[in-house]
């Protein structure tokens, strides 16, 4: 958790940027991940040179060669600890003209970081602004994994607050109920299509260092954690940067995150290759069927993102690999042909395993699309039983722009530290959403549909056009007004409004 001190340091840093003449979240987050990086590079060229000197053989792997560079500045000087005690006209020079072009030709760290850093840009504009923002990196605490972790998860978060680019974040708490749900293990495979800046992988790995902390003391596990078990593809340059970064300060040595339109390009190079899957793909809308992987076309013939990203998935996990995907209410209710072909593959072909529908403010203030998780298993031969469907009242957070805590920091989350009253349960679903889930093959097969999670058998929702909404199998008691609260009539008139809108959607797609 980071304290009240290191979110003030970083606040600073944020504000000398915004006063420094650059306003755009995505650069400040951009220009402060290159910097990290150079200061990271500096911290493997002095333990080098600690092991170099202990062992009293040459340095192994080093970062700076001797000698100079093509413009005569000596490769010394281009390490963190030199230049940031440089008075800041050199410093400038030093960073813009003899670093940062270090940096685009820098292959000998060898990991996904380097590579991500060959088409760096320098922006920061004055000297003063470098030298004040070097100063002040220099003084975070970076020893520490978690404390450099949750040091940049903060920075990230600062991207939402700014009210810009928020699409590229799932909130943490939706992210690790997903992870906790889905239970990683050592040996998975994770993958996230449409990563951004890793959340979902990230959480995988503080997942597994958690539940399985002796796996990493094994030689072999250890080298699947850091260089075969995540892999994330984005087509965003920032994106990559930011979120090889992201990991990097999470502990993850070498993750496989790498440039990929994942709709556009052939996949069947990575079909059957991963074990897992945790992502929040955007949907976009519609794609022409000429720029689209004719792999996803051959399981759904549709221009719909939303569709295509759960093609992909289905080709992208090996038999037996399961997912947990977020995805608009319209995959779940969607009249259309290509829409009832993908819920009646999840159904038939493979195995649905639950539907949780989350509150419609989760995104917001940056969209107001209703939304749901969606949690299956390739099998390639059936295997759904019952659907267990569950609906999140409240996440722990205010549904409107402000997205405001509701419960004190030790009662959020999937797995709060502190314990839940039966009014907190009301303010904060998840971790009833994680306690139902596990008994999904068992007491939740009994539980009535007027409750908060049910089952429902596999012929139904076959009856029912393979219709994934809980409002499709719901059933309202209505009661005297006076003994229900606001919240439960709110919800039921907001599912009477639903059931509304999907029987005259229905009856226009009848009457053409």
């Amino acid at each position: 958790m980071i304290t009240g001190d290191l979110k003030s340091k970083v606040d600073r840093i944020w504000d000398a940027f915004w006063s420094g003449g650059i306003s755009n979240p995505l650069e400040v987050i951009e220009q402060i991940t290159y910097l990290l990086f150079i200061r990271r590079l500096d911290e493997i060229h002095t333990r080098e040179e600690s092991k170099s000197r202990l062992l009293n053989k040459p340095i192994e792997r080093p970062i700076f060669p001797h000698g100079a560079d093509e413009k005569n500045r000596k490769y010394d000087d281009l390490r963190w600890s030199r230049f940031k005690d440089f008075e800041p006209g050199e410093m400038y020079t030093i960073v813009s003209e003899h670093v940062f072009p270090f940096l685009r030709t820098l292959g000998g760290d060898g990991t996904t970081y380097s590579h991500h850093m060959k088409d760096a840009r320098f922006t920061i504009p004055t000297a003063a602004l470098l030298a004040r923002v070097v100063d002040m990196i220099d003084k975070l605490p970076m020893e520490d994994r978690d404390t450099k972790g949750d040091l940049y998860e903060y920075l990230l978060s600062q991207i939402a607050s700014a009210g810009t680019n928020g699409q590229f974040r799932t909130p943490r708490h939706i992210i690790q109920l997903m992870v906790e749900m889905t239970a990683p293990t050592p040996k998975d495979e994770i993958c996230d299509p449409a990563c951004g800046t890793a959340g979902f992988l990230v959480a995988a790995g503080e997942y597994i260092r958690r539940v399985h902390e002796n796996a990493l003391h094994n030689a072999e596990q250890s080298k699947h954690f850091h260089h075969s078990m995540f892999h994330g593809f984005d087509f965003d340059s920032t994106m990559l940067r930011i979120g090889s970064m992201n990991m990097l300060l999470h502990g993850v040595e070498n993750p496989d995150i790498r440039y990929r339109d994942s709709l556009a390009e052939n996949v069947s190079s990575d079909a059957d290759m991963y074990s897992l899957i945790l992502a929040n793909p955007p949907f976009a809308g519609s794609l022409d069927y000429e720029s689209t992987s004719k792999d996803l076309q051959r399981v759904v013939k549709t221009k719909s993102t939303e569709l295509l990203f759960l093609a992909l998935f289905l080709r992208l996990l090996k038999p037996g690999g399961r997912a947990a995907v977020v995805v608009p209410d319209g995959v779940l209710t969607g009249s259309g042909k290509a829409h009832r072909v993908i819920r009646r593959l999840l159904v038939e072909e493979h195995k649905l395993d639950g539907v949780v529908k989350l509150p419609g403010g989760v995104f917001r203030p940056y969209a107001g699309v209703s939304t749901a998780i969606l949690f299956f298993t390739r099998t390639n031969s059936g295997g759904t039983d019952h659907v267990w469907f569950y609906e999140v009242n409240a996440d722990g957070w205010s549904l409107d722009d402000k997205r405001a805590p509701l419960l004190s920091q030790e009662k959020l989350g999937p797995r709060p530290t502190g314990n839940l009253t039966m009014a907190d349960h009301g303010k904060n679903n998840l971790p009833d959403v994680l306690a139902r889930w596990a008994l999904r093959e068992d007491s939740e097969r009994s539980r009535k549909r007027t409750e908060q999670s049910f089952c429902i058998p596999r012929a139904e929702i076959a009856a029912q056009g393979y219709d994934l909404s809980m409002s499709r199998y719901k059933e309202v008691v209505l009661q005297d007004i006076k003994d229900r609260s606001p919240a439960e009539i709110m919800n039921d008139l907001a599912r009477l409004e639903a059931e509304i809108q999907e029987g005259m959607s229905e009856l226009k797609v009848i009457l053409g």
